[in-house]
């Protein structure tokens, strides 16, 4: 790793964070699933093994070997931007960042002891300056959250669950943990999709570029209002089957939805705790040791309970009536999963459907075909 002198400014004014705690951006859902993670039993047996065979001097060789190192004399452009990320984060060693041929747009920090930084030549080609900044910070702000050293945890262990799929029951320990590591990461992703915008700046270059990795290159075929509509109606569109689905559709991703991480993130842009950041006013480094276990757990308890209490998902509305001691709760589990109750179009835009309650969709034809 490199040391960043302060000499190093960005290429244009922003605000700089000095000492900046992980803390300021991370998403309350990252911290409670890393909490949940780590206390799923063997994974303490596994992480510990783990941290001690990855070899990750042979994946520092790999990347070294076959990827392009960025630097001043080569993808000087991603250099500065580099550069820039961890000054205004206040990250003290810029990590090596490496670009990797694939046409995949996509990029990762991973690293057990140091971080690095990798990304494809698709997403270096599909997004713009700014864009692409976002990206930079995104992944630094892993690196500031020491999220590296999990990321190449589950990298490993997907390969590996793959390699023993073929014994019985060998895989089901390995994809537990998995699955798991899974959930922690999409919630990662919310935390840095913010470190990226704390980095960039300039809310409207984080939504194209997630934009972009939806739909490609293609952005004078795009608009970001229509592009948020997509999140709020996958939010609350369907009943309870669509709930369900939605969760099986996400299980096996990395990432969350594009649509959903633009929704968040535009969320946060508006919160007076993002402007409080902006104005200088953050949690600190030096803090960290004093910070309450217990003040993390009530501060992700109460997201979860605003999460439930505001979303628009037929299955969190379900979930808020239960918590409210709802009454005939039989009555409005098969309503919620039928769409029936005699009312069109009740809470949460649940479909109506025939007196039987059909499982074949919705018989509206005003609302057409609906996808998992």
């Amino acid at each position: 790793m490199t040391d960043i002198s302060h000499e190093n400014v960005p290429s244009r004014a922003r605000r700089r964070f000095p000492g900046i705690s992980s803390r300021a951006y991370e998403h309350p859902a990252d911290r409670s699933a890393l909490v949940a993670l780590r206390r799923l039993t063997g994974f303490d047996t596994v992480f510990k093994a783990l941290s001690g065979l990855l070899p990750e001097r042979s994946l520092r060789l790999l990347f070294l070997s076959d990827s392009v190192r960025v630097s001043e004399a080569q993808f000087a452009h991603l250099h500065d931007m580099l550069r820039d990320a961890c000054y205004i984060l206040d990250l003290e060693k810029v990590p090596p960042m490496y670009v990797k041929q694939d046409p995949q747009p996509n990029a990762m920090c991973i690293g057990m002891d140091e971080p690095i930084i990798v990304v494809t030549t698709g997403l270096v080609e599909l997004l713009d300056e700014e864009e692409m900044r976002a990206v930079v910070g995104h992944e630094v702000g892993h690196a500031l959250s020491g999220h590296s050293v999990y990321r190449t945890i589950l990298l490993f262990l997907t390969n590996l669950a793959v390699k023993v799929a073929w014994i019985p029951l060998g895989n089901v320990a390995i994809m537990a943990i998995v699955t798991a590591l899974r959930e922690w990461f999409r919630k990662s992703e919310l935390s840095a999709d913010r470190a990226g915008l704390l980095v960039g700046q300039d809310i409207q270059a984080s939504m194209r570029g997630l934009m972009k990795i939806a739909g490609g290159n293609h952005l004078h075929q795009m608009n970001v209002d229509a592009f948020l509509a997509q999140a709020d109606e996958y939010e609350k569109a369907g009943d309870l089957r669509d709930s369900v689905l939605k969760i099986l559709n996400v299980l096996p991703r990395s990432h969350p939805f594009t649509t959903v991480r633009a929704a968040e993130l535009k969320k946060w842009s508006e919160t007076r705790d993002f402007q409080r950041i902006m104005d200088g006013h953050y949690p600190r480094r030096d803090e960290d040791k004093d910070t309450s276990v217990s003040d993390s757990f009530r501060e992700s308890a109460s997201h979860y309970a605003d999460t439930v209490r505001t979303s628009k998902d037929p299955l969190m509305k379900l979930v808020g009536d239960i918590a409210g001691g709802a009454g005939d709760l039989g009555g409005k589990l098969r309503d919620k999963f039928t769409g029936g109750g005699g009312t069109k179009g009740g809470a949460g835009g649940s479909a109506t459907t025939d007196g039987g309650g059909s499982p074949e969709g919705p018989q509206n034809p005003e609302e057409g075909p609906r996808k998992g």
